[in-house]
C-alpha cells in the first residue's frame, strides 16, 4: 500500500520545484504500458503546460492541495469553460472527455493534483497540442 500523505506532497512539491518545468509525476502504475494511469502531479506556477488533448482518452483531476485553473477550449482557441479547483472553494475536480482542449495552469506555490487516466502512455503528437495567439486565451 501506497500512503498519500503530506510527506509525499512535499517531496514531489520540492521535486518540480527544482524541475526545469516547474512540474513532477509521482507514478503509482507501474509501466507506462499499464492499462490506467495513476498519478501525483505536483505543479508550480509557471509552469508551462500547453493546450492539449487525448484523442481517445478521458482524464480526471482532483486537487490535494492549492490551487489549479482547468480550462477546456474550442478548436479555435477560444474558452469553454474555466474553473478554479481548490479545498477552499469547494470544486475539488474535474473530468475531462477525450477529445476536448484542456489545460491546467497552478495558481499557488505547491499545488498538487491527483491525475487518472487511460494508459498506455503516448507523447502528444503535433495535432495533440494546440497552438493558439497571445491576444487569445492562455
Amino acid at each position: 500500500m501506497k500512503i498519500i500523505d503530506r510527506s509525499l506532497l512535499d517531496k514531489v512539491s520540492s521535486e518540480a520545484k527544482e524541475s526545469p518545468r516547474l512540474r513532477m509525476n509521482y507514478n503509482f502504475h507501474q509501466s507506462l504500458d499499464d492499462k490506467c494511469h495513476r498519478m501525483l502531479n505536483a505543479v508550480e506556477q509557471g509552469a508551462d503546460i500547453p493546450i492539449h488533448k487525448h484523442p481517445d482518452k478521458d482524464e480526471s483531476f482532483v486537487v490535494l492541495r492549492g490551487k489549479v485553473r482547468s480550462t477546456t477550449y474550442n478548436d479555435d482557441g477560444t474558452v469553454i469553460d474555466s474553473v478554479v479547483l481548490s479545498l477552499e472553494n469547494g470544486i475539488y475536480g474535474v473530468d475531462i472527455p477525450k477529445g476536448v482542449w484542456h489545460k491546467l495552469e497552478s495558481l499557488e506555490p505547491a499545488s498538487v493534483i491527483f491525475e487518472c487516466k487511460a494508459g498506455p502512455f503516448v507523447e502528444h503528437e503535433e495535432e495533440g497540442v494546440l497552438e493558439v495567439k497571445s491576444e487569445g486565451c492562455g
